[in-house]
């Protein structure tokens, strides 16, 4: 008599065929242990270099109110954003069904909360306040190579500032060396990537000068960041329905592209005419951020691009982005002046960037960058220190007891599961394993270290005892 608390054949076959149809949801990522090194690689170097310039780490939910993000974006943004709401909340539920954005989203950037953080402690905060975090953070967008809906972010905010004069361009130029001293900790060169300076003042400017509605402003900014996505005639297109007159539009004008590198003197730069000319103006006079980044040594990576404007609406100075074989942004941020006041904070200057880990990643397998697997497990203490060996007259229960010796002294410690007695077989298991040693376990007193670096094996055994020991001074 079948038994009816078990499915039967044709129910269990149906559910391992349903389960066999289930894939993870688009722009999203199945990290198995390689992956989870490449991407543990990465955010160890995020912690170890912002820790090496003096930021200490925060973090926030995962999710937040609807409103933390349309509060300075608009309700335009309810569509870039993952909703979120309560299943067990019939008010919830009922204002989704009457067309509602749900109460809650989950996180697609950390600034605004952020901002909402210091505003809540601003008093008894540092001044600056550095900070950064590494976490996830979901985007409603349509996947494609570099870009997923879920992805690891770091960011890096400097908020507040000491009373000493010029501390805006010194705090630019802080945030800048940190992006930079990560590149060059991966690998990367100025030859392989730039930091794209622009100038948001310099657009809000020439729109006060013509009387723009200042209402209108974002829509603006919004249009100018998209120009290299939608291309020349998109954007005029866009531009005359705007209302921008014709001398702004060919201006902002993509075909009417300015790259202009900061290790040129300022008189160099100033020859150049045209936005060059009111870059030099704006920025490389003495004190400011050109004088910044020369001091820092970092005048070789940057240069002014009058294409980067970067489009969220509480940049309000300069911007910068981190770009990579001529259009791939590895990082991006700028100065976000003002924010910190719309979550009832005081006056607070503040700046900051975010770098993905996708683009990155890419970028360092493109490079050639990024660590073999043995080098992986090495930087990211995933290499085992010893790989236990049955051998002569050792039993399972002694490999067993020998591991767990070395693990209670703090060592890294593997075995095999196979059945196999073959020694040479094994010590193939414990290379691939990139362990340091291999221990043949001869019996349950005595042991046989070998050296997996260099072939060389002990003449002598070593008790079993002494092992971790005898390890650990290696």
């Amino acid at each position: 008599m079948a038994d009816p608390t078990k499915p039967s054949q044709q129910a269990a076959g149906q559910a391992a065929q349903a389960a066999s149809r289930i894939r993870p949801p688009s722009g999203t990522r199945d990290l198995y242990p390689d992956d989870m090194r490449r991407r543990r690689y990465v955010m160890d170097a995020w912690r170890r270099v912002s820790t090496r310039h003096g930021f200490d780490e925060v973090d926030g939910p995962t999710f937040e109110t609807t409103e933390l993000y349309t509060v300075k974006s608009g309700d335009g943004i309810i569509g870039e954003l993952f909703q979120a709401f309560s299943g067990k909340d019939p008010e919830q539920k009922a204002a989704l069904q009457r067309g509602e954005p749900a109460p809650f989203a989950i996180r697609p950037e950390f600034t605004p909360s952020l901002a909402r953080m210091y505003a809540a402690q601003a008093r008894s905060l540092p001044k600056p306040c550095k900070w950064f975090m590494a976490g996830p953070f979901f985007r409603a967008e349509r996947p494609q190579r570099g870009r997923l809906r879920e992805f690891l972010q770091w960011n890096v905010d400097i908020l507040g500032t000491p009373n000493e004069e010029d501390h805006a361009a010194k705090q630019e130029a802080e945030a800048i060396a940190v992006c930079v001293d990560l590149l060059r900790e991966l690998g990367l060169t100025s030859k392989d990537i730039r930091i794209k300076l622009g100038a948001r003042q310099m657009v809000t400017r020439r729109l006060a000068d013509i009387n723009y509605p200042a209402e209108s402003t974002d829509q603006v900014i919004a249009l100018l960041d998209a120009r290299p996505k939608i291309g020349a005639e998109k954007y005029r297109e866009r531009a005359r329905e705007l209302g921008l007159p014709d001398a702004m539009i060919a201006h902002f004008d993509p075909e009417r592209r300015e790259v202009v590198r900061l290790d040129l003197s300022p008189d160099q730069i100033a020859k150049m005419g045209g936005d060059a000319a009111s870059y030099e103006q704006q920025f490389t006079t003495e004190g400011t951020l050109f004088r910044e980044l020369d001091v820092l040594g970092l005048r070789e990576w940057c240069e002014f691009d009058n294409m980067v404007i970067r489009g969220l609406a509480y940049y309000t100075g300069t911007v910068f982005e981190a770009i990579a074989d001529g259009e791939r942004a590895v990082a991006g941020g700028g100065r976000y002046d003002g924010l910190v006041e719309l979550f009832g904070g005081p006056s607070t200057p503040a700046v900051g960037f975010a770098m993905g880990d996708v683009v990155l990643s890419l970028l360092l397998e493109d490079k050639g960058l990024m660590p073999a697997e043995a080098a992986l497990l090495e930087r990211t203490g995933g290499r085992p220190d010893v790989f236990v060996i049955p051998g002569g007259e050792s039993t399972d229960t002694d490999v067993r007891r020998t591991v767990a010796m070395l693990r209670s002294a703090g060592l890294h410690a593997r075995t095999t599961t196979k059945a196999t007695r073959n020694i040479g077989k094994l010590l193939k298991d414990a290379a691939s394993s990139h362990a340091r040693f291999a221990v043949i376990l001869e019996s349950a007193t005595e042991a046989t270290i070998k050296d997996m670096s260099t072939g060389e094996q002990d003449p002598a055994r070593t008790l079993v005892a002494n092992l971790a020991h005898t390890i650990a001074s290696r």
